[in-house]
């Protein structure tokens, strides 16, 4: 396929798999769409990013999230002012185990949505992480529990497991002008404002096609996509660092830069 004179590719294969079918695609010079995580490795994240830098390509990280309608509504009131100096994220991801995930936890495979999630409407990079895990029949953890700390005391929380037996997918800010409620599968959002509810209009859009859309757009335009490799490696650096905590039961301080 990479043969054929392609202008782009949406890499959607098993994690551990992503390095090899990037740097194939880098050689033949297509620009490309690489799922979450950017790779398993931040070695094999760094190679990736170095090949689409060396060959001048496009190279974006499918956090599919920062495309979720709701999501994106909420960055607009963020940066619009509406709900004043936001105090904490936290995020609800949970429900049953599929089958095809063998090759990494629920951290890499399901948190690092929220890891990124949060840190995109925060606008900043973690300090610090602390988690706890375990695992009840998977071979890595299949739960955890993950708090992340912002610069002034702000908080990120991240809820997931692969044992609830229906999908939630849920992001909650608390916020001076209010509290704000996502839910992730509904695309809805409603903000609390004292005792006052407001439900957002949204229109609701397959955040897949945003996403294809808008990577498109960048190749056709010679934009830099956003996520780009290196904030997708950002994700999977707290989330790696989000098991090191636990393997180690102790805070783990992050690296900014």
């Amino acid at each position: 396929m990479l043969k054929n004179d392609l202008d782009a590719v949406s890499i959607a294969v098993p994690t551990t798999l992503h390095k090899d079918i990037a740097l194939k695609a880098a050689n033949y010079g297509v620009h490309m769409l690489v799922e979450k995580p950017i790779a398993e490795s931040l070695k094999s994240a760094d190679a990736i990013i170095d090949a689409a830098r060396r060959e001048k390509l496009k190279l974006m990280v499918g956090h599919i999230e920062r495309f979720n309608p709701a999501i994106l509504k909420l960055k607009e009131l963020i940066s619009a002012g509406e709900l004043g100096e936001i105090i904490s994220i936290s995020c609800r991801r949970v429900g049953p185990f599929p089958p095809r995930i063998r090759d990494v936890g629920i951290i890499i495979d399901l948190a690092v949505h929220d890891i990124d999630a949060i840190s995109y409407l925060y606008g900043k990079r973690a300090l610090n992480v602390y988690s706890i895990a375990g695992n009840s029949f998977h071979t890595k953890e299949d739960h955890a529990s993950i708090l992340l700390q912002y610069e002034d005391n702000k908080s990120g929380m991240v809820e997931t497991n692969w044992l609830t037996p229906h999908k939630i997918r849920k992001l909650t800010i608390t916020a001076t002008g209010g509290v704000a409620h996502a839910d992730y599968l509904e695309q809805s959002l409603e903000i609390w404002e004292g005792e006052d509810v407001r439900e957002v209009e949204i229109e609701k859009r397959e955040p897949l096609k945003n996403e294809l859309e808008y990577f498109m757009h960048a190749v056709v335009n010679g934009e830099e996509p956003s996520p780009s490799g290196e904030e997708g490696e950002y994700a999977l650096y707290v989330a790696i660092s989000a098991i090191e905590s636990y393997e180690r039961g102790e805070n783990i301080r992050l690296n900014l830069n």
